[in-house]
């Protein structure tokens, strides 16, 4: 079976910008919200495949070609949902490249024993002051 397939889940600002991006590098991009409306943050650039629907029911994922995913990448607002996911992606569907986003950075102890990887935003963040803040203080 060729994995081929890169699926987002969760259109807010993040997915959205994610499926764009890999969508205009030429991958094959599928994303998923449950609600259409949250497609207009597509940019007009992706070529991409959106599909309505709830990602956390298995026949709309095996609709959307989780079999075939060679990247996974999960940006819903809920970190259980982001968590519940990953899982599926991993334990269920043995996605090679799996990418979570969790608001709570202790939540990614869930995680351990995997090879999901998991973006914090709040690390992000914090980080980025940290480096501003040092430039500043140098100047």
């Amino acid at each position: 079976m060729k994995r081929n397939k890169f699926i987002v889940i969760g259109s807010g600002r993040l997915g959205a910008n994610i499926a764009t991006s890999m969508s205009e590098r030429g991958e094959d991009v599928i994303i998923i919200d449950a609600t259409e409306d949250s497609f207009r943050k597509l940019k007009d650039s992706f070529s991409g495949y959106q599909v309505v629907g709830d990602a956390t029911d298995l026949t709309l994922l095996e609709s959307s070609y989780i079999k075939y995913a060679k990247t996974v990448v999960i940006t819903t607002d809920s970190d259980n949902v982001n968590i519940y996911l990953s899982h599926i992606c991993y334990y269920i569907y043995n996605v090679p490249k799996i990418f979570v986003r969790l608001a709570d950075t202790d939540k990614g102890r869930l995680l351990e024993g995997t090879y999901i990887k998991a973006i914090y935003p709040f690390t992000l963040s914090f980080n980025e002051f940290r480096t501003l803040n040092e430039e500043e203080e140098q100047s």
